[in-house]
């Protein structure tokens, strides 16, 4: 495993490092929800990072307290990230937990810093910061409350449900910064959940997540990601899944198509020729241009999610009007798999 001169982005490998060998500390814990897996505690030397000037984040700077995740989901677009340490992005990924456990005392150092001009702050954008290890190393307390004292806005996605143990935390956030949380639910769909996301809360669960904060006056969206081409995407399972979102009480919607980046893209097309070989194909033609699914295809997605959402009444422009929810009907026959070689409208833009 390689610690030294590790760089949080690897075109500036050749600066300081992150973290020295001497700093790591290496456990294992004999207990159910970790048995199997490896934890690297690390003293970091930085922990808020500056996003690429190319990224398509909408953000600039990031907090990210732990390295791999036990989520496990087979596309993550995070598990190239392993390789900088000489880990392996599939089964390692999933089971080397690197936990940079001085993250809160370093983010309330940054935060005082003159340098430092309170700009927006995202969490769980590389891996979730409510994987299964934050149950154990409760890292997210203290930069929560960093953030707060300082009254620095800031965000989380996640896929967890331990977000509500700090929901107190939250809500003292909220009244002295802008505090904005996303929940990511991709498809209500038990067996794809089994399969693709096998270390996460069900889906039902993290729209209890959204469900709370939300009656507790904490507005939550919902990135609804990813869409997975030909397995989540039959119209009746994206109806499915925004009106679940909606009987949830999201402020807001957000459709993204899987998209397989190096790292992910190997582990995921493995995984597919075990489980759906006959998709493997459809797959390589999809993403024969690279990370993307074809514009083509993502703005068809989004009209349809788009349009679901104002059929449910998703959305800023009617905030508190009741729900425009039908009961549910149940699917009579599997979702057919469409053509990738079929468009369809593209009269909107991405998000």
């Amino acid at each position: 495993m390689r610690w030294d001169h590790l760089a949080e982005n690897p075109a500036t490998a050749r600066a300081a490092a992150l973290f020295d060998a001497d700093a790591v500390t290496t456990r294992t814990f004999d207990t159910p929800e970790f048995r199997g897996i490896t934890f690297h505690e690390v003293r970091a030397r930085s922990i808020v990072n500056r996003v690429p000037g190319a990224s398509r984040m909408p953000f600039e700077w990031t907090v990210n307290p732990y390295r791999g995740c036990t989520h496990a989901c087979v596309y993550c677009f995070a598990r190239k990230t392993h390789s900088y340490l000489d880990l392996d992005t599939g089964l390692g990924f999933d089971t080397q937990i690197v936990v940079k456990v001085n993250a809160p005392e370093l983010l309330r150092a940054h935060l005082g810093s003159r340098r430092w001009h309170g700009e927006h702050i995202a969490m769980g954008t590389n891996v979730d910061c409510y994987q299964r290890a934050e149950g154990r190393y409760r890292l997210m307390p203290g930069i929560i409350t960093a953030l707060r004292d300082h009254a620095n806005p800031f965000s989380i996605l996640t896929k967890g449900t331990l977000i509500l143990r700090d929901l107190e935390l939250l809500k003292q956030a909220s009244e002295v910064t802008d505090v904005g949380i996303s929940v990511s639910v991709g498809f209500v769909d038990q067996e794809l959940w089994h399969t693709v996301e096998p270390g996460t809360p069900a889906p039902e669960r993290r729209l209890d997540v959204v469900r709370t904060l939300s009656e507790h006056g904490i507005g939550c969206g919902v990135l609804m990601a990813p869409v997975i081409p030909f397995l989540g995407d039959h119209p009746a399972q994206l109806r499915a899944t925004v009106r679940a979102i909606a009987a949830a009480g999201a402020t807001s919607v957000t459709p993204l198509v899987l998209h397989l980046r190096p790292g992910a893209r190997e582990w995921f097309m493995a995984w597919l020729e075990r489980r759906h070989p006959y998709l493997v194909r459809r797959y390589e033609r999809l993403y024969a241009e690279g990370a993307y699914a074809p514009k083509w295809y993502q703005r068809r997605i989004t009209r349809q999610v788009h349009d679901l959402a104002r059929e449910y009444g998703i959305g800023p422009t009617h905030a508190g009007t009741r729900r425009r929810i039908r009961p549910s009907e149940p699917l009579t026959s599997a979702p057919t798999v469409p053509d990738a070689g079929v468009t369809g409208p593209t009269q909107l833009s991405l998000l």
